[in-house]
């Protein structure tokens, strides 16, 4: 049975959707700040990608000399989540490998997700606890759609750096070519050009923290200081912006689909526990 969990702070209201523990709205009285998920642009929110990021090479990948089918950003975006701690201000979310897993991803984990709301700002963090008896690969990342409901043009992002190198994705798939963006007083006019050809995806960026503006007024902030890699993405018309901290990302062509040398793969020993969060701020 799918649910829908409010937390409140004094100021704001965060709705978190048992479905892949995927948040659907965060809103004061009067702006909702997460793109509604019309799905003649983009029926999704802010989904979680686990246990990858982005597309595998022919939808696999090889472990252990075995062979797994997974599609797209990974299973956990389309699974239910229980809820397991609750408060006015928080929540948290569990998923536990099982028979349906496994088929597609050989590991036992346990993927928990804490939404937190102090004041202005929404934290969301990931633990993820490898439950198996042998070293685990996975990827890790958020996909936000922020809400633009005025002109695409009138709105823009500031970085910490004034030029940026991306990678382009090429059917789904990661190029190896790089092209630089370079900004104006560290800021990019958006406008659907950029996205033409799909997300920009960085793989190194200095950058750990980036501000949405409209007509040159801050509006959003979205922290990410501890993710290495970064992917920014809209449909073309869509009134939404996505900035995404990725631990991972899509493969290449050249990939041998193995899982433990996939590009930029997390590895995590037996029984250990990774945790890493981000923040959204709303200014």
């Amino acid at each position: 049975m799918l649910l829908k969990t409010t937390i409140s702070s004094q100021q704001f209201s965060a709705t978190i959707n048992s479905l892949g523990a995927e948040l659907i709205s965060l809103k004061n009285n009067s702006t909702e700040y997460i793109w509604e998920g019309n799905p003649t642009f983009w029926g999704k929110h802010s989904p979680v990608l686990f246990p990858i990021v982005g597309t595998l090479k022919n939808n696999s990948f090889t472990h252990n000399n075995k062979e797994y089918q997974l599609s797209r950003h990974g299973f956990a975006r389309e699974m239910e989540f229980e809820v397991v701690k609750k408060s006015e201000n928080s929540v948290s979310f569990l998923l536990v490998s099982n028979e349906k897993t496994i088929d597609k991803y050989p590991f036992h984990f346990q993927l928990m997700l804490t939404y937190t709301l102090t004041n202005n700002s929404l934290d969301v963090q990931y633990e993820v606890i490898n439950t198996s008896e042998d070293e685990m690969f996975f990827s890790i990342g958020a996909h936000p759609a922020f809400a633009l409901p005025n002109s695409f043009e009138n709105y823009s992002l500031a970085f910490e750096e004034n030029e940026l190198h991306y990678n382009l994705l090429e059917n789904d798939l990661l190029s190896n070519k790089q092209s630089v963006l370079h900004l104006n007083n560290n800021q990019l006019d958006l406008n659907y050009d950029l996205f033409k050809n799909d997300a920009l995806v960085f793989k190194q960026l200095k950058t750990k923290s980036i501000t949405i503006l409209e007509n040159a007024t801050p509006i959003l902030k979205v922290h990410f200081s501890a993710f290495p890699n970064l992917g920014i993405w809209t449909k073309v018309n869509a009134p939404f912006i996505c900035i995404e901290p990725w631990f991972g990302y899509s493969d290449s062509n050249e990939s041998n689909g193995n899982l433990s040398e996939k590009e930029a793969i997390l590895d995590l020993a037996s029984k250990a526990t990774f945790q890493s969060n981000f923040t959204i701020e709303i200014l």
